[in-house]
């Protein structure tokens, strides 16, 4: 489970833009006003750039994640921007390391559909802060114009995302439901939303990375025609829409959620 820094730059601008608004401030209203964040799975530091926004001066990060090479880039960043972050080289299958003293709020971006549903549960109840999961594919892809390959390809693609991405079989399109089922299990309060990427002519070129990965990752799960759809759709990038389906959840502690609640009626 990695990713490289080339297509987390890519497509940073298509999650900034798909992130619900409303539940991003919720989120960093429930941070608290002395916040202590924790992100797993932080990449180059997306989610951290995200939120600074609508959080106050004072707020300390741990950057959680497995690559050395992205953590370095976060750790720049977050330099760059003033910020004060901590970075941790930590498996994320290994939750009794985490960093959890003093943290106020965990946070996690296009993450919960590569684990699978015991990590979700097991994470749900370890944790006594309020959690912000963003952008996790929802299995909706549209293309305009259409393609009778879309459909096929599509399944198949969504079929290898239940596939094992180093944690175990995967959430996949599942994984807003079944986040929002562990959290409210384990006695949060939970909101959701909707964050879909809309892609059109201008963002050509993250078309056409994501349909190369859509496509081989759709032959791997055994749809032929896979490489000759994904051929079409690149040439047709710059004449394509495409909206791809993502979730967004809140999970907010008993007492949280009480707080909060006058900020969000």
């Amino acid at each position: 489970m990695g990713f490289s820094a080339d297509w987390l730059a890519l497509r940073e601008p298509a999650d900034r833009a798909a992130r619900d608004a409303d539940l991003l401030q919720q989120a960093a209203r429930a941070a608290g006003p002395a916040p202590v964040i924790l992100d797993l799975g932080c990449g180059t530091g997306a989610t951290m750039r995200a939120m600074a926004p609508h959080l106050p001066g004072r707020v300390r990060w741990h950057l959680v994640d497995n690559d050395p090479a992205l953590l370095s880039r976060a750790a720049d960043a977050a330099q760059d921007a003033g910020t004060t972050a901590q970075v941790h080289r930590l498996d994320l299958d290994d939750l009794d390391r985490l960093p959890l003293a003093d943290v106020t709020l965990v946070t996690a971006g296009a993450l919960l559909d590569l684990v699978p549903a015991r990590w979700v549960r097991d994470l749900a109840a370890r944790l006594r802060v309020p959690f912000y999961a963003a952008l996790s594919y929802d299995g909706e892809m549209r293309w305009s114009p259409e393609d009778p390959g879309d459909a096929g390809v599509g399944a198949a693609f969504n079929r290898h995302q239940r596939g094992d991405k180093g944690l175990g079989p995967a959430l996949g399109p599942e994984a807003v439901t079944a986040g929002a089922a562990a959290f409210a299990a384990a006695g949060f309060e939970v909101r959701q939303a909707r964050s879909p990427w809309h892609l059109g002519p201008a963002s050509s070129a993250l078309q056409i990375a994501l349909v190369d990965g859509i496509a081989a990752a759709a032959e791997e799960a055994g749809a032929t025609g896979a490489p000759g759809w994904g051929a079409m759709r690149k040439a047709a990038a710059d004449r394509t829409t495409c909206r791809i389906g993502h979730g967004d959840i809140l999970a907010l502690p008993p007492t949280v959620a009480e707080e909060t609640t006058h900020a969000t009626d």
